[in-house]
């Protein structure tokens, strides 16, 4: 059903965890590393498609910390991938007046990696339209586990509260997702957005996140404006 005009509705935060992209592959007999080559030209598309919508963060679940368990090829391929999207899409991405965030642990990556992210980041700073947010060697667990450390490293005593805790997340001052979208056919969360995600819609797609594009995005979106959301009120 589409989305019903000047609906109050649309998510201000969504988040993707964007699966598929090997099996895509598998399916049309190609090597998986050109699933995920397939998976950046949609992530573009959902890019485009989600700020004509009018949402305001766009949360994508590209890399996550169990993903260096794939093969070095693999990992390779994607790391490929990753310093492509820095050269060649972020300039896209500013000219749309987006604003780029990469949230995880960077430490892992490569030097041109890390400065490529720094760059990104700065050159979007001031951008006003939707925010794009990139987790990358991201898992919710650890993001957790950081938190605390952080939070005992200052001197905090327990008990802990929810609101230090809070403020010790990657991003404290993004919103907590309305809608979450899985893409593949899985029904999991797979580490995302754990503390986030508490009070999340979620919906689930069996599209392949290379055939994930603005018509799927206004399904997920219509499904939403159709929910109501209690926060365990009743």
């Amino acid at each position: 059903m589409p989305i019903n005009e000047g609906s109050s509705k649309i998510p201000v935060h969504i988040g993707i965890i964007m699966d598929g992209n090997r099996r895509w592959a598998k399916k049309k007999g190609l090597p998986a590393i050109a699933g995920h080559s397939a998976g950046m030209t949609a992530l573009e598309n959902v890019i485009d498609s989600a700020n004509d919508f009018g949402v305001k963060y766009l949360s994508l679940y590209a890399f996550s910390t169990e993903n260096w368990k794939r093969t070095p090829l693999e990992v390779e391929g994607l790391m490929g991938l990753f310093r492509l999207y820095l050269k060649d899409k972020v300039e896209r991405l500013h000219a749309r007046g987006a604003r780029i965030r990469f949230v995880g642990k960077m430490d892992a990556f490569g030097r041109d990696i890390r400065e490529g992210v720094r760059a990104a980041e700065e050159k979007t700073r001031g951008n006003g339209a939707i925010n794009v947010i990139v987790c990358v060697n991201y898992g919710g667990r650890q993001e957790i586990v950081d938190a605390v450390n952080r939070l005992l490293a200052e001197g905090e005593e327990p008990p802990l509260t929810e609101d230090a805790v809070r403020s010790k997340l990657y991003a404290p001052d993004i919103p907590d997702p309305d809608l979450i979208i899985r893409t593949g056919g899985e029904f999991r969360t797979s580490n995302f957005w754990l503390w986030e995600g508490a009070y999340s819609e979620y919906y689930f797609t069996d599209a392949y996140w290379p055939e994930f594009g603005g018509k799927e995005l206004e399904l997920a979106i219509s499904s939403f404006s159709e929910r109501e959301r209690r926060y365990g009120a009743s």
